[in-house]
């Protein structure tokens, strides 16, 4: 029962949130005439829209734009699914290019539905909240950029996140987690303790780390390796990179290349900062005969991988099942 319970919380929350960013893309629309409209979807805590403007937003623009969410809210506008044609469906997007980009990924024999509330109609899918009123409290957090489709080489969008909630309370719980979250953002601790910096020259997630830091640091990758020699493993080192080959062979490069970091060429060989050890301790299980009997080898190593945009991280081969 408490598991029903919980789904159908989730659900109203999706809801209740995806309800919510219509309501500002209906807003921002209005205050923000030539603005074009990207995706607004529910995520796990909240939801975002994503909006293709001339210049970026303030702090007081989303203070403005959630006055004007309010109002719309209190109107209690009835959310209304319609459905097009293709064609009907192109002319009603003509200008919003993304829109365009949207309807023609989706299936010929797929129905193309909108969302209407008051004037404002939005291409989508659902669901939604009966109306407007029906969203009971919610809050603009940030605004930050976002490139369309995830890419890099498209146009760089202005993102606005948010999050609502079935009630007041609930929201005003999580804004207080957020602030408590705050105070302990590993990026703020690092600069107030000297413990490490991050900086545009580097690239996001990318550490220097500064005395105090490498202490630390030292500190947790000896007792690290203490205990995994305690449980039966050998330590090694690999290299950073390796030749496109290794990562053919792999799999890496058939499903996860666009997330590797690039290629770097030479004397005619493409190499690839490493995602992952366990090719390179597959290669150290090579160099010799082994015997069932040896099995399992437990091989571990503090190696620096990295993928796509995120941090380096510290990995052991195999998830430390043993190669």
């Amino acid at each position: 029962m408490q598991q029903t319970t919980e789904s159908g919380l989730a659900e109203l929350r999706k809801r209740i949130r995806h309800s919510t960013a219509h309501v500002m893309a209906d807003v921002v629309t209005t205050m923000f005439p030539g603005t074009r409209l990207a995706i607004g979807p529910p995520t796990d805590d909240g939801f975002y829209y994503d909006f293709d403007t001339p210049e970026p937003f303030s702090d007081d623009d989303l203070r403005q734009i959630e006055e004007r969410m309010e109002e719309v809210v209190a109107r209690d506008l009835r959310f209304e699914l319609h459905e097009y044609p293709r064609d009907e469906a192109v002319a009603m997007n003509s200008d919003e290019p993304m829109k365009l980009e949207i309807i023609g990924e989706i299936p010929e024999d797929d129905p193309i539905t909108t969302y209407r509330h008051g004037k404002f109609e939005d291409l989508c899918a659902g669901p939604h909240v009966e109306s407007t009123g029906r969203i009971p409290a919610f809050k603009l957090l940030s605004v930050a950029g976002a490139y369309w489709r995830g890419d890099e080489r498209r146009q760089m969008l202005q993102r606005i996140y948010g999050t609502a909630f079935e009630s007041r309370e609930a929201l005003e719980e999580h804004l207080e987690r957020l602030a408590e979250a705050r105070l302990r953002d590993h990026r703020q601790l690092g600069r107030q303790l000297d413990l490490f910096s991050i900086h545009d020259e580097t690239g996001p997630g990318l550490i220097v780390w500064h005395p105090k830091g490498a202490a630390v640091r030292g500190i947790v990758e000896e007792f690290w390796k203490q205990e995994h020699r305690r449980r039966g493993y050998d330590l090694v080192y690999t290299p950073h990179i390796g030749r496109s080959t290794l990562w053919q062979t792999s799999g890496h490069l058939d499903f996860f290349k666009e997330n590797m970091f690039a290629a770097m060429e030479s004397e005619g060989q493409d190499y690839y900062l490493k995602p992952m050890n366990c090719p390179f301790h597959i290669l150290y299980y090579k160099t010799g005969l082994r015997s069932y009997r040896g099995l399992p080898m437990r091989v571990g190593e503090l190696g620096t991988v990295c993928t796509g945009t995120s941090a380096p991280a510290w990995s052991k081969a195999c998830c430390g099942s043993g190669a």
